[in-house]
């Protein structure tokens, strides 16, 4: 059996501190990240999605969607960025236009309404743009402008060199109006977003007659967007809320007023599809005079007479839509007032003969206002549909959503029921509420759980925008129904927003929608502050950097990196601050004015790379002891010639003191070195007797070294050295050797029979720090009192003296004089005094002794 694992029969007394399984292995941060929404941190699931990375070009910068530690930007390769745009064939146009219009909704269509009363407009509008002049429609919520656009988009398909381009400038910049223009004009193979330079350089080849749709921009944003583009002539449909341009933009202004009382009455009975009656065209005339003659008031009137026809061919279906009998919530709403509305013989019908109910006309203030009631007459998908738009301020999911949201399989054909009662309006690609319809929603009671339903939406959006299957550009269409959902959950359900963002954000980054993505970024920053998640806070404002960096705000994108790395020094986020800390050094090539170019191009789901040196750091000491060396350099690689020196290293500017200080070196150094060499020339002489004052040990035992006894007899010259200072001339004393060969000083009463001796006198001082052998040596510093005898120093080396033996013959012996390299430290005894002046002064001291001594000899 097994000694490591003990066998059912095996119990001991530690058995039961025995874990009984393993523990499950800590989930990745990467999976942790994505994991799913509405689960419990550390829950285990095994539908964790790895994290998805995408590579786009922006300008000159290569950016890698990176949804764990931020995105990573750098230098694009010079064959990565893409070559000049290309423009789009007709094919590709209208696969755009395609993809550009609402889906249809299954369910039964409401009948086509035509353009009425507005002849005189849509002419004057054609004309304009035929001559190339922009214009801007003005008109109420609900005149009808988008009906306009739309018929004037038939007309003027081939007027422009590259077309018709319809846009849609609902919460939507300058920035992004140019780059959808840009988009929709030229292709390119890759993700590209270009430069502000290479965009406006673009799009001011593009000739289009450009419609947009509920543009919100005026002013000086709406006279860039026209310098941009001077081929392209515009039709804005505009509120008269929305500022104007500036007078000399030329664009001129059309308004658009209501419909008269015919032409309404022509709608009405339009779409109901039958003759209205005596009481139906008098209800329909007080209509209009309320609403002014405003057709989405009136198509939203057709549908309460449809409505109405309906359930007076089936009263069965007042218990089935629960027509009369008001929501559960509020038994006040508009369903119960029409129940208890009494019969009034002027407008309505009495029963008929077969016992049938006749259902009465709506009252006017519900004809104004008809939202409620034609709400409540439609089925349960259909009304919570409605509270997930209101909760969401007006956005409606997209009908793929509807099935998940509501709980009901068949949801999706909610979103026909609404179009049909004018409810909703198509908005670019997607739905919202109808003008006027949220306000009236609201007052019936349909935003009291908004909170609940914009949190349902936001689990919903976070697992869906994290799926690995849902492609950018759908998150992209769905970005503002996602973005909505974040902002009634700050501060209850904080939480629930930060991670939709964090799921949401990198994918609209990827999807080249980059208005959403900032906008998404913001609201998930506050929802972390509100939260206090420190570490979620500092991803989004690591995005926000980048986003900057991308928009060339150097000073806003150091704020944000900078607070990034703060935030993930605090949590000890080290991948994170390795991202922020590359990016950080990105922004100071840039403000320095280098831009460091990658020369390789970038390996796929590669995150780790080698950051930028933007200034090398070399080591230099403080206060250099020899020549001054700097340490090798390494050059950031810049796009632009940089002047490089001509020599072979390149002196690295510091502190002025550490040059000075290294310039003093190398005069010393070179002083020192004369010094030493005219000194061992002086003691080299074979005719020179000159008896030196100080040497250096080179044992550094302190004792003298060892004098070689020499036969051969030599005669002994005395020659007078100059004292330092001018104090006179100092004789050359030798001093006699005894047989144990040391050296014996005059004035110590050694000396030989018959030999004479010399008092050394006088004022000297020897300076210096170089070798032995002449008074003015570099070895240390000797002062010599006047009348006391001088004596040889302990560490110095035996000077040159003759020796004489006890017959009186005097046989000179010579003590070798060590040469050694110049002490870097003195003696104890030694006062080194440093100067540039008294060094020059010794060394020609020490030459003039040297001459002296040839011309005796």
């Amino acid at each position: 059996m097994d000694p490591m694992s003990a066998g059912p029969e095996e119990h001991g007394p530690g058995e039961e501190r025995r874990p009984a399984a393993l523990p499950e292995r800590r989930p990745a941060r990467r999976e942790a990240a994505l994991a799913v929404p509405g689960q419990l941190p550390g829950a285990h699931t095994s539908a964790v999605h790895p994290a998805r990375t995408a590579e786009l070009i922006s300008g000159d910068f290569l950016v890698t969607v990176n949804p764990v530690d931020g995105s990573e930007i750098e230098p694009c390769a010079p064959g990565q960025h893409p070559g000049p745009p290309v423009r789009r064939d007709a094919h590709e146009r209208a696969a755009l236009r395609r993809a550009g219009r609402p889906s249809v909704p299954p369910g039964p269509a409401a009948p086509p309404l035509p353009l009425l009363e507005r002849e005189a407009e849509h002419d004057q509008l054609v004309s304009l743009l035929g001559r190339g002049r922009s214009i801007r429609l003005l008109g109420v919520p609900g005149s009808g402008r988008s009906a306009l656009l739309d018929a004037v988009a038939a007309r003027c398909a081939t007027l422009a060199p590259d077309g018709l381009i319809r846009l849609n400038g609902y919460r939507r910049t300058a920035t992004d109006l140019l780059h959808e223009l840009y988009a929709t004009v030229f292709g390119s193979p890759a993700l590209h977003r270009p430069h502000r330079v290479e965009l406006l350089a673009a799009v001011r080849e593009i000739g289009a007659v450009v419609l947009v749709d509920d543009l919100e921009i005026g002013g000086e944003a709406l006279d860039d967007l026209l310098s941009a583009t001077p081929e392209c002539a515009f039709l804005f449909a505009v509120t008269p809320d929305v500022p104007a341009p500036s007078p000399g933009a030329g664009v001129e202004d059309v308004l658009l007023a209501g419909l008269g009382r015919a032409a309404s009455l022509d709608i009405l009975e339009r779409a109901v599809e039958r003759p209205l009656t005596e009481a139906e065209k008098n209800w329909a005339g007080d209509l209009w005079f309320e609403s002014e003659g405003l057709p989405l008031r009136f198509v939203q009137a057709g549908a309460l007479l449809r409505q109405r026809d309906r359930l007076r061919a089936a009263p069965k279906r007042f218990d089935e839509f629960e027509a009369f009998t008001g929501h559960a919530e509020h038994p006040e709403g508009p369903a119960a007032t029409a129940a208890e509305t009494p019969f009034d013989p002027a407008f309505d019908t009495a029963p008929g003969a077969d016992g049938g109910q006749d259902v009465p006309l709506p009252s006017l203030g519900e004809g104004a206002a008809p939202a409620g009631l034609l709400a409540s007459r439609l089925s349960e998908s259909a009304r919570e549909t409605l509270r997930f738009a209101v909760a969401l301020g007006g956005e409606v999911p997209h009908q793929a959503h509807l099935p998940a949201l509501v709980g009901d399989t068949h949801a999706d054909a909610a979103l026909g029921e609404l179009l049909a009662c004018a409810l909703l309006t198509p908005v670019g690609g997607r739905y919202r509420l109808a003008p006027g319809v949220a306000a009236q929603l609201l007052a019936y009671g349909y935003g009291d759980d908004a909170a609940g339903h914009a949190r349902a939406a936001a689990e919903h959006y976070t697992w869906w925008t994290g799926h690995p299957s849902v492609t950018a550009e759908r998150v992209a269409q769905e970005g503002d129904a996602v973005l909505a959902a974040m902002g009634p959950l700050v501060p209850d359900a904080a939480g629930t927003a930060v991670r939709l963002a964090r799921s949401a954000a990198p994918v609209l980054l990827a999807g080249l929608r980059w208005g959403l993505w900032e906008k998404a970024l913001r609201a998930g920053q506050g929802a972390a502050r509100a939260a206090g998640e420190v570490a979620e806070e500092a991803y989004f404002h690591h995005e926000l950097g980048v986003l900057a960096l991308c928009a060339g705000n150097l000073d806003r994108a150091r704020a944000e990196l900078e607070a990034s790395i703060g935030m993930r020094g605090i949590v000890a986020d080290k991948s994170g601050t390795v991202a922020g800390r590359r990016a950080l050094a990105l922004v100071s090539d840039l403000e320095l004015g280098t831009m460091p170019v990658a020369l390789t191009p970038r390996p796929a789901n590669s995150y780790e790379t080698q950051p930028h040196e933007t200034q090398p750091t070399p080591i230099v000491a403080a206060l250099p002891s020899g020549a001054a060396e700097t340490a090798p350099l390494r050059e950031p690689v810049v796009s632009g010639p940089v002047p490089r020196p001509r020599g072979g290293r390149r002196l690295i500017g510091g502190a002025k003191r550490n040059m000075v200080a290294a310039g003093a070196g190398a005069v010393l150094a070179a002083v020192m070195g004369t010094v030493v060499t005219l000194g061992m020339a002086s003691d080299d002489s074979p005719q020179s007797t000159h008896t030196a004052t100080e040497q250096s040990d080179p044992e550094g035992d302190g004792l003298p070294p060892q004098e070689p006894a020499t036969d051969a007899p030599r005669a002994t010259h005395s020659h007078a050295t100059p004292s330092d200072g001018g104090a006179g001339l100092v004789p050359s004393s030798p001093s006699a050797s005894g047989p144990s060969g040391a050296v014996s000083s005059p004035g110590a009463g050694g000396g030989a029979p018959g030999g004479s001796s010399h008092s050394r006198t006088g004022t000297g001082t020897t300076t210096g720090g170089g070798d032995s052998g002449s008074p003015s040596g570099t070895g240390g510093s000797t002062s010599t009192s006047p009348g006391t005898p001088s004596s040889s120093s302990p560490t110095g080396g035996s000077p040159t003296s003759p020796s004489t033996s006890p017959s009186g013959s005097t046989s000179p012996s010579t003590s070798p004089t060590p040469t050694s390299p110049p002490p870097s430290s003195t003696s104890p005894s030694n006062t080194v005094s440093g100067g540039g002046q008294a060094q020059s002064a010794q060394s020609a001291q020490s030459a003039q002794s040297a001459s002296a001594s040839r011309s005796a000899q």
